[in-house]
């Protein structure tokens, strides 16, 4: 696997290729294989391959118009109903603070990391977008107000090899028994 890490990048240029539908899968059951906290497994993944719906989010993600040119965005939705169940209602957004909100996100993140990974050991690249507001993205999804939006993640066939971002050396985060 360190192959894949090491070799994995964040793809901001897309060829003009399709990404078969068994590859998107192959992706989803990867991120299906996450662990999560008392296993809960809180994520869901809606499977945007319409331009107009991907020019709408490219929009709200930060203006970042290069996601359009990627053929498939997998945006990676926490369900809170995992940990607080009942009817009522609750709306999440970036100024929630409840501890179950940081529960699923990070769970989300595992199954996240699960794609990306996946995705460059078939021989896919992608990008984990997340410059939008819980307000802008759920309307053009239709996302209920109790589902937060982790992530967006580009997919497809990259249009060039980027190179790796500067990493801090591990010296210098790692401790033994205490800080």
């Amino acid at each position: 696997m360190l192959k894949e890490i090491l070799s994995r990048r964040s793809v901001r240029k897309y060829i003009d290729k399709p990404v078969d539908d068994e590859k998107i899968m192959q992706l989803l059951e990867s991120a299906r294989l996450a662990p999560s906290g008392s296993n809960t497994q809180p994520w869901n993944f809606i499977i945007v391959k319409s331009e107009t719906t991907k020019e709408k989010i490219a929009e709200i993600d930060g203006n970042q118009i290069w996601m359009k040119s990627a053929p498939v965005f997998i945006v990676c939705v926490a369900d809170i109903r995992c940990r607080i169940k009942g009817e009522a209602a609750i709306l999440l957004d970036e100024e929630s603070g409840l501890v179950e909100l940081k529960q699923i996100i990070r769970d989300t993140a595992v199954a996240i990391e699960h794609i990306l990974l996946e995705a460059e050991s078939i021989g896919l690249s992608s990008c984990w977008t997340a410059w939008f507001v819980q307000g802008d993205i759920r309307p053009i999804l239709e996302i209920p107000s109790d589902k937060y939006v982790v992530g967006v993640i580009t997919i497809g066939y990259s249009d060039g090899q980027g190179k790796a971002a500067p990493r801090r050396p591990l010296e210098s985060m790692v401790r033994f028994e205490k800080w």
